[in-house]
């Protein structure tokens, strides 16, 4: 007797990642509408899980050794689009809708604002918000 596909047990898509020794992978977010780049963050697999269960971009913060919700002090939430897994598995993109026009902890739209020229980092993009009234002073 076969099973019927409801009892057909399907592997986690958690589990087709290539995650790092620290159980870990990177997470490059993208504008959905126009393709920018905004950042680059990890991701764990609590992070990713919440990310898709929620449909806003939750990371893991390395240095603080948690959770980070994108967003959670700015407001620069971002929303879930699409997600995609590259061909090695290793890296995922996270299609979104980035809230307030905001990516960047400098208060840039994005976190590429430096470009090199003339063998010197050279900022590209202005700063759209001061930091510190985003984030207040610490």
């Amino acid at each position: 007797m076969q099973d019927s596909p409801a009892n057909v047990v399907q592997p986690d898509w958690l589990d087709d990642i290539q995650w790092t020794e620290d159980g870990l992978v990177p997470a490059i977010a993208q504008d959905a509408d126009n393709g920018d780049i905004l950042m680059m963050a990890w991701m764990n697999r609590e992070s990713l899980r919440l990310t898709v269960e929620e449909r806003q971009a939750v990371y893991w913060s390395r240095s603080r050794g948690k959770l980070w919700r994108k967003g959670e002090s700015s407001g620069h939430q971002q929303v879930l689009r699409d997600i995609r897994l590259d061909c090695d598995a290793d890296v995922v993109l996270l299609k979104v809708e980035q809230k307030g026009g905001i990516a960047c902890h400098t208060g840039r739209r994005s976190c590429f604002y430096r470009t090199l020229k003339d063998g010197q980092w050279v900022s590209a993009e202005p700063v759209l918000k001061d930091p510190d009234s985003i984030y207040g002073n610490n």
